[in-house]
């Protein structure tokens, strides 16, 4: 190994048995010079590899930080939007928000901060919402916390004319009986699913508070009614330190 190397493999080594936790800082620069007996621009390009490999992170000002853990939330999509959990919903043993509710289920504390309004959606978008190239789209933004931390970013799409009047355009949690969207009768009865894994935008970043060289899920899902007309199409962004997607898919 290089001086660089043995510098990150012993850190790392440090971190992996928990004597550095997430959210403890580093030594400092100064503290590892007399540790190792190397240089400071070799102990920088060795805390350099861990912040390109994800586990140490630059907090305020010139301080590295272990890298916090984030306690995963597991969405089963093949039952968080099923007619079965609405119906549940109506009963009153979950919320009518089904997101809320699956992690209200795991003991934790569900937050939204949600904006409305009328754009032009994203290429891909348009295209699932078979929308015209100078289509409008009802856009209900949302990022979504839990237990207070940003966990994911959340944006329906709607093409305007469906639901234009309903309570889809209010900038607020809103629920109905079997869904909003069923209870001004546009029943979603098949969705298509798509997911990228990327690396966030700037943007997304920021609204995620994402440390370096953390990817992300991009889960795009799509709903059609029985004539197979697109009703809905919501992109959600999964940060990948805090989230686990679960399928179960019949063999038939």
């Amino acid at each position: 190994m290089t001086k660089a190397q043995e510098v990150a493999f012993d850190l790392r080594e440090r971190i992996n048995a928990g004597e550095l936790q997430g959210g403890d800082a580093l030594p400092s620069e100064s503290q590892m010079m007399g540790q190792y007996g190397y240089s400071r621009e070799t102990i920088r390009a060795g805390v350099r590899q861990l912040v390109d490999e994800g586990l140490v992170v630059t907090g305020q000002g010139q301080g590295k930080y272990v890298r916090e853990d984030f306690p995963a939330v597991v969405w089963n999509w093949s039952t968080l939007e099923s007619r079965s959990r609405h119906e549940t919903a109506v009963e009153g043993r979950t919320a009518g928000d089904q997101w809320s509710s699956a992690v209200t289920e795991e003991g934790r504390a569900p937050r939204q901060d949600i904006t409305v309004s009328i754009v032009e959606p994203p290429k891909h978008v348009r295209e699932s919402l078979h929308l015209a190239e100078d289509g409008l789209a009802v856009a209900r933004k949302r990022i979504r916390y839990v237990d207070n931390r940003p966990y994911a970013l959340a944006d329906s799409y709607f093409p305007q004319e469906l639901v234009t009047g309903t309570p889809l355009m209010e900038p607020r949690d809103v629920s109905a009986p079997g869904g909003v969207l069923a209870s001004v009768g546009l029943i979603q009865v098949k969705y298509r699913d798509e997911i990228a894994v990327r690396m966030p935008t700037r943007q997304e970043a920021e609204l995620l508070a994402l440390p370096a060289a953390t990817p992300i899920a991009e889960h795009t899902r799509t709903g059609y009614d029985t004539e197979g007309r697109p009703l809905r199409c919501m992109v959600t962004v999964l940060p990948g330190d805090r989230h686990k997607i679960l399928y179960e898919v019949s063999t038939d």
